[in-house]
């Protein structure tokens, strides 16, 4: 159990972690981040999350998984770059003019990392999204986990 939400937690840093990302959380990065996340309801947080996932199938490693038309692209995009102009200059203007001018505009990446994380949090609670992440769980090699726990546990 106790490998499984750290595999959970791995699965999740990777998920949000696209990208390098170079700010660091800072005090207007931070006020920005939680304005960003208060603001965004539910269907925000599902549009940010389509925006992210057509995004992601262009990679060729992944592409032949997924059909994502041009149509239904450009719809994702037209909805996600609504939502990303509505929070930025109106829901959170204040909070993004000041990360912006205190800390640069790399505070805007950090703020949507945060934004990233809480969506994805919605994603893998869904319950069929957890029940098929349980699939890994029958190829770990259980032995070496607990292994990796007792030594960690020791030290």
């Amino acid at each position: 159990m106790q490998h499984q939400k750290f595999l959970a937690s791995v699965l999740m840093a990777a998920l949000c972690c696209v990208g390098s990302i170079e700010a660091v959380a800072s005090p207007y990065g931070d006020d920005m981040a939680k304005c960003l996340v208060k603001f965004a309801s539910a269907t925000d947080r599902n549009i940010f999350l389509k925006w992210l996932f057509a995004a992601m199938a262009l990679n060729p490693e992944v592409e032949a998984m997924v059909l994502v038309s041009a149509e239904q692209r450009d719809e994702i995009n037209k909805d996600a770059g609504a939502l990303v102009t509505r929070l930025l200059t109106e829901s959170c203007r204040s909070e993004t003019q000041q990360a912006i001018r205190y800390e640069g505009p790399a505070t805007v990446q950090y703020a949507f990392q945060v934004f990233g994380q809480a969506a994805a949090g919605d994603l893998l609670a869904n319950p069929r999204v957890a029940e098929g992440m349980k699939g890994l769980a029958k190829y770990l090699d259980e032995g070496k986990f607990k292994s990796l726990m007792s030594e960690g546990a020791t030290k």
